[in-house]
């Protein structure tokens, strides 16, 4: 009962963080549709959207949902999303109201209540050391998807992806770097992973 409700509170947490940021969209004269298409432009809102997705089937499900990598997988992107917001985007913008609230919920209260609810809640030792390798495929689809798009727009979502403020070679260079930084943070996830299942 008490996993239920923890994987409720994350999936509301996600809508609630979603929704307020689309209002605030739309508030500000954007359609329904075009509100949409921003918001699907970001790392941060397609990995939220993941997360309601994925804790409304175990709030619904209970222990009859029974994928251990697949939430540690999102745990592991989330941990992504609090991270690259926590060096490269804090402070950037001056936020306020609806926006300010949305962006705590999505960029630092749900990466930690996701990493929580795996620790807590996840069966152990099920994953692999190539694990990491695999969960690192989708922030690399979503960067080819972005740059796509910001080509395309001449708008990109995030500034250290910015062809045209900082040239491909930087640009790159960027995501090279916070690959590897993922995938050597999702393997020591593996090791705590394969420690706990021990104990």
């Amino acid at each position: 009962m008490i996993q239920r409700l923890f994987a409720l509170i994350i999936c509301l947490s996600a809508c609630t963080g979603i929704g307020l940021e689309l209002s605030t969209l739309i508030k500000g004269g954007a359609s329904m549709l075009g509100s949409l298409w921003v918001l699907v432009g970001y790392f941060t809102i397609l990995t939220n959207g993941l997360v309601a997705i994925v804790f409304a089937a175990i709030a619904l499900l209970g222990e009859r949902f029974d994928h251990p990598t697949l939430v540690a997988w999102t745990a592991a992107v989330m941990a992504l999303v609090g991270v690259i917001f926590a060096v490269l985007l804090q402070g950037l913008r001056t936020l306020a109201g609806a926006t300010a609230e949305a962006t705590f919920l999505l960029h630092q209260l749900n990466p930690v209540l996701v990493l929580l609810f795996w620790l807590l809640f996840t069966r152990k030792g099920r994953l692999s050391w190539r694990d990491p390798l695999l969960w690192a495929l989708y922030p690399l689809a979503y960067l080819a998807y972005a740059l796509a798009r910001g080509v395309a727009e001449g708008k990109y979502a995030y500034p250290f992806i910015d062809v045209s403020a900082n040239g491909w070679v930087a640009v790159m260079s960027n995501a090279a770097t916070i690959a590897l930084g993922f995938i050597a943070a999702a393997e020591v996830l593996v090791l705590v992973d394969r420690m706990l299942a021990q104990r």
